[in-house]
């Protein structure tokens, strides 16, 4: 721990956003740092050396951060922004919640397809339901969001078919454990960054 590692910790857990000067948990924000060649850098992972700018994992925060030029003030100096950067937040926030949901499969504690996820439900084995973004809305009803879990469904069947090592996933499921909060954490970023027809995808229960 050592010397003020409790009141570090406490520091450490909340940050506030450039663009609407709200503060937050970390895990709702996305965090920034100027790279070696003077530009904004993504830090998904939130790992990289150098002085932290945090934006809200929110599109219209990323926007607004962009358009008026925050990196370069939250830095104290010229920032270049490269062309894409909301993009290219939201393709590392999707391959990172793909990646945890992998690991997880690995380690037992995720499935994919209809039956086996239904099967999950009912044994009351699944803490989160994920749902492709561009499967079908009549498929997707029939399956449930456990009343006391989590609903993600901000990936696309190509995406989670990827965490499951398949073509293409529409329906899958992770148990309690494990990785599991983190990637309810990082979907819940995913879902302020990303564009999709279902808006607010995420609902804890």
């Amino acid at each position: 721990m050592g010397r003020g590692g409790a009141s570090k910790q406490r520091d450490d857990a909340e940050r506030k956003c450039m663009a609407t000067g709200e503060v937050q948990p970390k895990n709702g924000l996305i965090r920034f740092v100027v790279g070696p060649e003077g530009q904004a850098v993504p830090d998904i992972m939130g790992k990289l050396p150098g002085r932290g700018m945090w934006v809200a994992a929110d599109r219209a925060a990323l926007e607004t951060a962009v358009k008026k030029k925050l990196f370069s003030r939250g830095a104290k100096q010229p920032v270049v922004v490269p062309d894409g950067l909301v993009e290219e937040v939201e393709r590392q926030l999707a391959r990172r919640v793909v990646d945890l949901i992998s690991m997880q499969r690995k380690a037992g504690k995720a499935v994919a397809g209809y039956e086996k996820v239904k099967s999950w439900l009912q044994m009351e084995e699944a803490e989160v339901l994920i749902q492709a973004v561009d499967g079908s809305g009549r498929g997707k009803s029939k399956l449930s969001t456990p009343h006391y879990g989590t609903y993600i469904g901000c990936l696309t069947a190509d995406e989670l078919g990827l965490a499951f090592g398949r073509q293409t996933v529409i329906h899958g499921a992770l148990a309690s454990g494990g990785l599991t909060q983190r990637v309810v954490e990082e979907a819940q970023r995913l879902n302020g960054v990303r564009k999709n027809e279902t808006g607010n995808g995420q609902s804890k229960g």
